[in-house]
């Protein structure tokens, strides 16, 4: 599917071949149609190529690229292997290697060869290696865990060809597909297509880049079967070369739609590949004969960057769809533009919350929870769905909705109808075709009752208005009070791991973890919180912060105190601390004081770098000898125990 926005271009060749050239000509002509994205003639034209010449590494590569970029996984992993074991391979090799490996489901070869890329290319990202040596870790985690969906291939919309972006309309299913269907092509006769010369037409039945039909708009009944599939009717004015992915408005009166249309003044050189971008288009369907009006473009359409992918909202005020306008945080992202009261869009907003320096795709709200797919995120490989829960004005970070509904592959176009059914598309295995539309049901998840009690650590006396938050691994949140016995309770997802917090003001905050990984389902889990009342400006020693006599450096037993303060401090953002340390009085009076701030100094430096703590919310104070806690002043002969309790650090809390 990614294959129709690469670059969000549609590529044109407008030059032909003779491909009966004698042998010398083959690599030649191959290396042309390569150039000008026609890979199938490519691939039929290299592998003569490699007959004659098995160690030329410009055919292999190019036979492995092309077979990637028709998502031929299966044989572009061969060549790959081929490719990378060969000398002048190139850093993009391995890479290639490690995604399609990862599209066929080898994630342990995957992590090895992206290791390899790392290896050779170095100077690479590290978050972006990260990124996809735990998606390979999740997908294998995923894949055997699979979540509760069940989803089936609508073998009576799908065909041997593309056949994806499935929304319901009225009692119809309207799709997108590159099926080959002579009635759409006899439909469509008359128009001006583009040509390869003057005498002989562009090939409508073919789109070089897969071999395949351009896309067109279908649709099919309810239930109904494959006879039953027809071309969706609406006047494109003939000047259409590619079509696909229709929204409707609720009450079926408005469609947007993603149209690349021919210019009807071409340039006359023909010897280069065109470039057409990808446009949003809308139709309005005409009350009095029931047929829908010429194609209206979007207003941000641009001949600098496509836009495409649309999905408008119900009521017709909110347009979302993907882009690579200026402006973005990668490939292609997710905007939205809004409808005036003057009926006129306003300014394109990125939605950054959700956006990845790789390519967002086809946006679908339900009932404000926004649903897309990514190839930036943490996936199983390919475009992976994500559902990004809605949150003011804005959503959650996104969450990969896993195995079954995200695959090795391409996984696309997720709309609901209900709240737990409705479709996707797939180029997963096992499909009748390329990409394919699949139904899914979501099986209702067993719920866990979580419930517990806050108390005050101390006193152990119940704390009523406490607040209680749950937190999701997957960015979601659940949130209440403690009633007046104290208590909270809450019903928890399967499988999940929570975060859990009690807070309330001059208190600081307990902090927890909650898991019904292990639990049986419709079972009960409880555990209480215990909340530290804070008495503002008085000292908390910090037990076994030590230092040697006369130094101020961090021993290891002072570094698993501080590593608790720092844990103190992230758990209470909103705290500010005094970190005081104090020497015993041996040794000059100023000198200690000097002693003492340089300590505090080297505590308050390690918390600050170690804990990633704003250094505004503490400060370093040495205390020199001057507040000593036994008898072992100036003179008094003492042991090294007593002086060493006298060396301490401790803190306070000065403002919450």
């Amino acid at each position: 599917m990614k294959r129709y926005w690469i670059h969000l271009c549609l590529l044109v060749s407008l030059i032909g071949v003779g491909y009966h050239a004698d042998a010398q000509n083959l690599l030649k002509q191959a290396d042309e149609q390569y150039n000008l994205f026609n890979y199938t003639k490519a691939v039929q034209l290299y592998l003569q190529a490699y007959k004659k010449d098995k160690d030329n590494f410009e055919i292999v590569e190019h036979l492995a690229n092309s077979y990637r970029l028709m998502q031929d996984y299966y044989n572009a992993e061969l060549w790959y292997s081929t490719a990378t074991a060969m000398q002048g391979a190139k850093p993009e090799d391995f890479l290639h290697y490690a995604q399609v490996l990862q599209s066929n489901s080898k994630y342990a070869e995957a992590k090895a060869q992206y290791t390899r890329y790392y290896a050779v290319s170095p100077d690479i990202d590290q978050k972006q290696l990260k990124i996809w040596l735990a998606a390979c870790d999740s997908s294998i985690a995923w894949q055997k865990d699979p979540r509760p969906f069940v989803l089936v291939n609508e073998r009576e919309l799908n065909s041997p060809r593309s056949d994806w972006g499935a929304v319901k309309y009225n009692n119809y299913i309207v799709f997108t597909s590159d099926r080959i269907n002579k009635a759409a092509d006899a439909a469509a006769k008359g128009h001006p297509f583009l040509r390869f010369d003057v005498s002989k037409p562009l090939d409508k039945d073919r789109y070089l880049w897969t071999g395949n039909d351009y896309l067109r708009l279908y649709q099919a009944p309810v239930g109904g079967s494959q006879n039953d599939v027809k071309p969706f009717q609406f006047n494109t004015d003939g000047t259409d070369y590619h079509m696909g992915a229709a929204t409707f408005t609720a009450d079926g009166n408005e469609m947007y739609f993603t149209l690349t249309r021919i210019p009807k003044k071409q340039p006359k050189d023909t010897a280069k590949v065109k470039t057409f971008r990808l446009e949003i288009y809308c139709s309005r369907r005409v009350a009095a004969t029931g047929q829908w009006s010429s194609p209206q473009p979007f207003v941000y359409n641009n001949e600098q960057w496509s836009t495409g992918d649309p999905y408008i909202s119900p009521d017709g005020n909110t347009l979302y769809f993907a882009s690579d306008m200026p402006g973005g945080k990668g490939g292609t992202d997710i905007y939205y533009s809004v409808k005036s009261a003057t009926d006129n869009w306003q300014q394109p907003v990125n939605l950054a919350a959700v956006n990845t320096r790789g390519n967002e795709r086809t946006p679908f709200i339900y009932k404000g929870d926004l649903y897309f797919s990514s190839d930036g995120g943490v996936g199983m490989g390919g475009l992976d769905i994500y559902k990004a829960v809605a949150k003011g004005n804005s959503f959650s970070t996104p969450k990969n909705m896993a195995y079954p509904v995200n695959s090795p592959q391409d996984d696309f176009a997720y709309t609901l109808v209900t709240d737990s059914t409705g479709y996707l598309s797939s180029n997963r295995p096992d499909g009748m075709g390329s990409d394919d539309i699949y139904s899914f049901t979501q099986k209702p998840a067993p719920t866990f009752l979580f419930e517990g009690v806050v108390y005050d650590k101390k006193t152990k006396q119940v704390i009523p208005g406490s607040i209680v938050r749950l937190t999701n691994t997957n960015g979601s949140i659940l949130e209440g009070l403690s009633d007046a016995e104290g208590k909270f309770s809450f019903r928890l997802e399967e499988k999940s791991n929570y975060k859990l917090r009690g807070e309330k003001k001059s208190y600081l905050s307990d902090n927890q973890t909650v898991t019904t990984l292990r639990a049986a389902p419709n079972v009960t889990i409880h555990k209480d919180l215990y909340l530290d009342k804070v008495e503002l400006n008085k000292a908390i020693r910090l037990e076994n912060i030590y230092y040697d006599f006369d130094e101020s450096y961090i021993r290891e037993d002072a570094a698993v105190e501080l590593d608790k303060l720092i844990k103190i401090m992230k758990d209470n953002p909103n705290i500010e601390i005094e970190l005081g340390s104090h020497t015993d009085s041996r040794g000059n009076d100023a000198y200690n004081m000097q002693l003492s701030q340089a300590r505090a100094d080297a505590a308050v430096k390690y918390i600050v770098d170690i804990g990633d703590i704003d250094p505004k919310r503490i400060k370093a104070k040495g205390y020199g000898e001057t507040r000593l806690l036994n008898r072992c002043r100036n003179g008094v002969n003492c042991s090294e125990a007593e002086h060493q309790l006298n060396r301490r650090t401790e803190f306070t809390i000065t403002r919450m």
